[in-house]
């Protein structure tokens, strides 16, 4: 028979040819369960082979074998995680979620083996282990650990419970995903009198009225999407249609609001909750929370909490005073007795642009896309030395999306990353970086790391470039920044090259630091220029942009403070397992913390994918944790100059190329030459005494 006529073979399934990029264009739902079948077969005999001899286990000889299976089984894993990210389809759906318990399986598996455990503790107790470079030594020991929170030192019956747990889990953070993707594509705002449009800019009307006519739709067309949502929030005049499109928002996937309980994800968060009770405890945890810390660079959740509360007592006379202006404003403005969660996005911009005299809308004319790419590639180039090009032809699964790669100064090439910038139909909301292929030393030679950066700004429209707000240039170099710790590691070991054995509140360090630049002057001067004249963005308004930095910067911190908490705590709790249990715990944290108090139908919680199907666990504080470190990191340069090259070197090469082989802390201190201040987030934020 012809092999070719056989698509599950490993020939011709493209899922298995790792070669070179992924084949994007050629890959079907079809091909998704024969190639991760294909992947677990070989990878069980292989594994089986390693642990049939008698010889004494060595890196060369076991570990570096099982990192190589991990890897090819991750290399073939990726794409379909990501298209079924960005290109959701039933197929699709259905292939990935067939997948998902089996991977899970294998992994808890092999985790759970007593020979795959003894053979690591036998080179990490060995005479070999003393001579292992820093990075071998480092992912042993992360494997070791890892390992024992998997479950490899449970007897039979536990480990089996525990391996039951973990595929469950699996199933149910896609399924809390699948709920909250179809709520937020079943619901629209279909408006065909312009007087219903009061307040919007013509930008946003000219998006809403694209969206229409790609459905075939008359008049405007508003959606849950992030782009959407937040055009007709900020800016509608109408305030029962705020009401009617931040009720639809809140509510999504719960017992709650226009599709109530049509896709409730308040039985999968009791049930994921449970799961992980569970598992902590059968591990000898208290909570998962503490579970959760065994990877953090934070001590404890006690610590963590400790932590959480001294911001909050930081912000919130702020807080408080922000909203008893903005309660003023609205009063004095429209008489407005009460003010609600809906009206609060449209008062706080309509001040802003009073007190600051500027519209955030109107800033996007100076941030058209080509200008902002552009900006952050001579960024980087002036504080790394890397030149950021378009590659060549290659197969993407969008018309939108390209293909860019990194260079060093003599021409070496250091990283690729997949640029998906808009948000469409069946696309995720939200913006993410996440690993394509890693990067490790083979044979070969040096496979170079490849990720893929996503966004969900506003696609252009006409023939007019896209334009993004402020806000969306910060998100796109947040991006960045986890894009160049996984591009630029010089780490030769996949397991803690790169974001790879970065402990988790530490990983936003990179990402988060990035943020810092879109607001210095000598920056925006190429970062920006206005897409009819090329003008970049004005002195006088940039002093009203850096002015208007930290309007309502209380707020702000506070709200992600209650979210910390309420992650943070909800793990702590011995009983959260219920709907009605979980609202009890974040009612509680709004009481502790919160100055705004949103309406009894809002299901925030229920829309919370960082923490129930996310990587967020117990550790959602981890973007203040690493806000610290990021403030205080960029300080540096204000001290010492923002184009430092010997800055920008330290920073390359203690933080960017070190990956997971030190201690984050360690790192740290190597970069700034002392521990971590709270200070410059302080200063940063406006709130230093």
């Amino acid at each position: 028979m012809d092999r070719r006529a056989r698509p599950d073979t490993e020939l011709d399934n493209p899922l298995l040819d790792l070669s070179g990029l992924p084949r994007f264009r050629d890959i079907r739902p079809e091909h998704v369960a024969p190639a991760v079948d294909y992947m677990l077969v070989r990878n069980r005999a292989r594994i089986q082979a390693l642990l049939a001899g008698d010889a004494e286990p060595t890196w060369d000889g076991f570990a570096q074998p099982m990192e190589d299976l991990d890897e090819a089984l991750e290399r073939v894993w990726a794409p379909v995680a990501h298209l079924n990210a960005v290109c959701d389809s039933p197929a699709l759906r259905e292939a990935y979620d067939a997948c998902l318990p089996r991977l899970s399986a294998y992994a808890t598996e092999v985790s759970q083996d007593p020979r795959v455990y003894r053979a690591y503790r036998a080179i990490r107790s060995g005479p070999e282990y003393p001579r292992l470079t820093l990075a071998q030594r480092r992912l042993l020991d992360n494997t070791l650990r890892d390992l024992r929170l998997a479950g490899a030192e449970l007897g039979e019956a536990d480990k089996a419970r525990f391996k039951a747990i973990r595929k469950e889990l699996a199933t149910l953070a896609s399924r809390f995903d699948r709920h909250l993707l179809d709520a937020t594509q079943a619901w629209r705002l279909h408006l065909t009198d312009p007087a219903e449009l009061a307040g919007l800019p013509e930008s946003a009307r000219a998006r809403a009225r694209a969206r229409a006519e790609q459905e075939g739709l008359d008049g405007w067309l508003f959606t849950l999407e992030g782009p959407s949502y937040l055009d007709f929030i900020t800016y509608s005049a109408r305030r029962p249609l705020r009401r009617r499109i931040y009720e639809a928002y809140v509510t999504r996937a719960s017992d709650q609001g226009p599709h109530a309980g049509r896709w409730d994800n308040g039985p999968v968060m009791g049930r994921i909750l449970a799961l992980r009770r569970e598992m902590a405890r059968l591990l000898g945890y208290p909570h998962y929370a503490e579970y959760s810390m065994a990877t953090k660079m934070a001590g404890s959740s006690d610590e963590v909490l400790e932590f959480l509360r001294e911001l909050a007592e930081r912000a919130r006379p702020a807080a408080r005073q922000e909203l008893a202006e903005l309660e003023d404003y609205a009063r004095a403005e429209d008489g407005l007795e009460r003010l609600e969660a809906w009206d609060i996005p449209y008062y706080s911009e309509r001040l802003r642009e009073q007190r600051y005299r500027y519209a955030q809308e109107a800033v996007r004319a100076y941030f058209p896309e080509p200008v902002v790419l552009r900006g952050l590639f001579e960024l980087v180039r002036r504080l790394y030395g890397v030149e950021v090009r378009e590659a060549g032809p290659a197969q993407v699964w969008h018309p939108d999306v390209r293909l860019y790669e990194i260079r060093d100064r003599d021409g070496a090439l250091r990283g690729r990353f997949y640029l998906d910038l808009y948000a469409r139909r069946h696309k995720r909301g939200g913006a993410w970086m996440d690993e394509c292929i890693g990067r490790k030393r083979t044979a070969e030679g040096v496979q170079v790391p490849v990720a893929f950066l996503t966004c969900n700004v506003s696609p252009p429209v006409g023939d007019a470039p896209a334009l993004l707000t402020h806000d969306e240039v910060v998100t796109l170099f947040h991006e960045f920044g986890h894009g160049l710790h996984h591009m630029l590691t010089r780490v030769d070991h996949v397991g803690v090259a790169g974001i790879n054995g970065v402990a988790w509140d530490a990983v936003e360090l990179p990402s988060q630091f990035m943020e810092n630049w879109c607001w210095e002057p000598e920056v925006l001067g190429f970062l920006s220029g206005h897409v009819e004249t090329g003008a970049p963005l004005p002195g006088d308004l940039l002093d009203k942009m850096r002015s208007a930095r930290n309007f309502q910067a209380g707020m702000q911190m506070l709200r992600q403070i209650e979210f910390a908490l309420f992650d943070m705590l909800l793990h702590r709790d011995p009983a959260a397992d219920g709907p009605g249990r979980i609202q009890a715990v974040l009612d509680r944290v709004r009481e502790e913390v919160a100055v705004v108090r949103p309406p009894a139908f809002n299901r925030f919680q229920h829309g919370f994918a960082h923490i129930f199907s996310g990587g967020y666990a117990a550790g959602y504080y981890s973007y203040k944790w690493a806000e610290v470190l990021s403030a205080d990191a960029f300080s540096r340069f204000e001290e010492e100059g923002l184009f430092n090259p010997r800055v920008g070197r330290d920073f390359l090469v203690h933080i960017l190329e070190a990956g997971g082989t030190r201690e984050p802390a360690e790192l740290f201190r190597a970069f700034r030459g002392r521990p971590p201040r709270i200070d410059a987030l302080l200063r940063h934020s406006g709130l230093a005494a």
